[in-house]
């Protein structure tokens, strides 16, 4: 049901106090005052959607009232008794994260228009050359190729054929079949992570991957589910160096963020420089 703000929060209003009202000069409408402070209809707005139902806005406008009112009579009363040394502290950190804050979102604002994202393969080869006792694999990869199908299925050993000796016509006619298959990846030239094999083969787990995850094992399983016929092709283990096209997202990110960071000290120093040079920004002696 539709409903307007304002005739929720002056219910709400009534809620929380029904003895004072402060006119304002201003536009701005109040609905609720702690001291000196006030809370305005626009500081609510934001706490309506378009369907929802009127006991819902109500007591939603409510608690935030009542969680207003509740902050700036703690606030008031530190103000009141803590020392003025404590006061000061809190004074600054509130500047300088508000300082922080503004510096920050304007830097990454003229980072993003500045910034070169495209890492060539050649830089990523470069960084890759460079630093690769550090670019070690936290997880055993493993290039293979499978299909899970029903163990009744006709040309089952056709397929087995194919499946194995896997030229270009043979992926070509195993491709053309695969609508007769439960699942099936024939891409064996990517790495993929040992434990994504395992999700998705239900027959390869934890305890008998290392057994049946070897260099040029051909591998068939069934279980309930059905036939697994399975070709590893490659393997690497667990801390070996990891291949660059398996780490080049790694990689990319890394020579962006570094990017990122020198960009960020350029902007730094060109904001100062332009300042001196302005008289926005002078050192006294």
């Amino acid at each position: 049901m539709k409903h307007t703000i304002f005739g929720f929060i002056a219910s709400a209003f009534l809620l929380v106090s029904c003895n004072y009202f402060y006119k304002q000069e201003s536009e701005k409408k109040p609905i609720a005052r702690v001291n000196n402070v006030f809370l305005y209809e626009e500081d609510v707005a934001h706490l309506f959607t378009e369907n929802m139902p009127e006991t819902d806005s109500m007591l939603q406008v409510t608690n935030f009232i009542n969680r207003w009112a509740t902050q700036q009579l703690l606030v008031a009363g530190a103000e009141i008794n803590l020392n003025e040394d404590k006061l000061a502290h809190f004074n600054r950190l509130a500047t300088q994260y508000k300082n922080d804050l503004y510096a920050t979102s304007y830097l990454q604002a003229l980072v993003r228009r500045s910034l070169d994202t495209v890492v060539t393969t050649a830089e990523a080869q470069l960084f890759y050359e460079a630093n690769m006792d550090i670019l070690k694999l936290k997880e055993d990869l493993v290039k293979f190729r499978y299909i899970h199908l029903d163990e009744t299925i006709s040309d089952l050993e056709a397929i087995k054929t194919k499946f194995k000796r896997f030229n270009s016509y043979d992926m070509e006619e195993l491709d053309a079949m695969a609508i007769q298959f439960k699942s099936y990846a024939f891409n064996d030239s990517i790495w993929i992570n040992v434990n994504q094999i395992i999700n998705k083969v239900p027959v390869i787990t934890a305890e008998n991957k290392n057994e049946l995850l070897k260099k040029s094992n051909f591998i068939q399983l069934k279980d309930s589910l059905g036939l697994y016929l399975m070709q590893i092709e490659d393997v690497l283990e667990q801390n070996s160096p990891a291949p660059l096209d398996y780490i080049k997202p790694t990689i990319d990110q890394i020579v962006i963020n570094k990017r990122k960071l020198e960009l960020i000290k350029e902007l730094e120093k060109d904001i100062t420089k332009d300042a001196i040079k302005n008289k926005q920004f002078e050192i006294y002696n």
